[in-house]
């Protein structure tokens, strides 16, 4: 399922919103965006373009698991099973597919805040190629400079070693497939294609674009380093507060190829969208770094932690350490992560409530404290150029020397239906 085929499958399935009036890229759209946040949106008369644009796509992690073709509570094993077992996609032809001239001002490229240092490409994907590396797909915020010119926001991970190593040309791909913008967000080793975990997730095509293998896209381009290094920011991020500007790598678009009837896809920084995208892929790696300690039952990034600073883990708690090495290993999978609280499978990682009635039973002494630690940069408490935070995890499962039946809650003595007594 391509990124147009997943559209018009939202929309079969009443989840869909089309907007008629004319609405403009300046502020109106990334508006309406958040009032409308969960639910995707389809602006067919955009203000001085041709092209329609589409947001909110993956706001919720029904429409995700809609676009992957499976249960939104099969995603986080799904996905660390592709992590693990990553398979090559097929080759095919792209057909639906013409060249325009390398001008930014030619697409529906939006400014989302006042506060934004300018118009912002917030849903692309990277795509990077060495012959020692393979393969590597990234998500990077690109601040529009001029026609043809972006500063691209990139820390030091992996796209970054690729360029230390000296690549200088990459793809960018808008309005790729479902599974391959979730792989994106995949903090997979050096060397694990991103392209191979996503066609685990769900077989697709990649198609030859200037020599790029990229999956078929709504928009893709071709850019290459300029050597320049240029103001970036500052820009609303994904905690809804502002990063600072930094001098950040330029790059040149070379070449623009778009599909007959191409949808711009925008992605709100902040939005709904951007926290279930970039926070809900590292589930899968906590999951399969505390799965090396004990048994992990389930994992969530929380909506209340941003969707990026705060995890609940579940484990079947087997030995009295079990609670402190799976804190350790939880922030060995997501190294963004600033507070982790861990929990005894009975506990709906997903429901608040639940996870603070474990902290106020279950909870004593298990805390581990780590001082002056690489956070993320999205913390603005943290130190803004180091990055350094204090992180915290919290041990909220029963102990084991004691009664079991003492931290159960009691259910309810008789199965009745209320509606036959009202």
């Amino acid at each position: 399922m391509y990124f147009r085929d997943f559209v018009k499958k939202l929309e079969e399935n009443g989840l869909l919103t089309r907007i008629k009036r004319e609405v403009s890229t300046k502020y109106e759209i990334s508006t309406l965006m958040r009032m409308l946040d969960g639910r995707a949106l389809l602006f067919e008369n955009v203000r001085g373009y041709d092209m329609p644009v589409v947001a909110n796509v993956c706001s919720t992690r029904e429409m995700i698991a809609l676009g992957m073709g499976i249960r939104k509570e099969e995603i986080t094993k799904k996905l660390a099973y592709a992590i693990d077992n990553p398979s090559k996609p097929a080759i095919g032809r792209e057909e639906d597919i013409e060249e325009i001239p390398p001008d930014l001002s030619k697409i529906p490229i939006l400014k989302y805040y006042p506060q934004d240092g300018g118009p912002y490409i917030a849903s692309a994907i990277v795509i990077a190629e060495l012959s020692d590396l393979g393969t590597n797909v990234s998500y990077h915020r690109m601040m529009v400079i001029d026609k043809d010119r972006i500063a691209l926001r990139i820390l030091p991970r992996h796209f970054d070693e690729f360029i230390k190593r000296g690549l200088n040309r990459f793809a960018i791909c808008i309005g790729a497939p479902v599974q391959v913008l979730v792989a994106g967000a995949i903090s997979a080793e050096l060397g694990k294609s991103e392209l191979d975990i996503a066609n685990t997730i769900e077989p697709y095509e990649l198609v030859d674009i200037e020599g790029f293998k990229v999956p078929k896209s709504e928009i893709v381009m071709i850019a290459s380093f300029t050597g320049e290094m240029h103001e970036e920011g500052p820009f609303v991020d994904l905690t809804q507060t502002k990063d600072i500007a930094r001098k950040q790598r330029v790059a040149r678009i070379e070449k623009i190829f778009m599909r007959k009837g191409a949808l711009y896809h925008a992605l709100l920084p902040g939005g709904l969208e951007h926290k279930e995208l970039m926070g809900m892929p590292k589930e899968p790696t906590i999951f399969r770094e505390v799965n090396r300690v004990c048994e992990c039952k389930d994992v969530y990034i929380t909506p209340g932690g941003c969707s990026w600073l705060h995890g609940v883990v579940s484990i079947k708690k087997k030995n009295a350490d079990d609670g402190i090495k799976a804190i350790e290993a939880a922030f060995q999978g997501h190294k963004s992560m600033k507070h982790v609280f861990i929990v005894d499978e009975d506990i709906d990682v997903h429901d608040p409530s639940e996870v603070e009635w474990a902290m106020a039973t279950r909870f004593q002494d298990g805390v581990v404290i780590k001082r002056k630690q690489v956070g993320s940069s999205l913390d603005p408490s943290a130190d803004p150029e180091t990055r350094e935070t204090t992180k915290i995890g919290f041990d909220f499962t029963k102990p084991l020397d004691k009664p079991e039946e003492a931290f159960k809650k009691v259910e309810l003595p008789l199965k009745l239906n209320p509606e036959d007594y009202l």
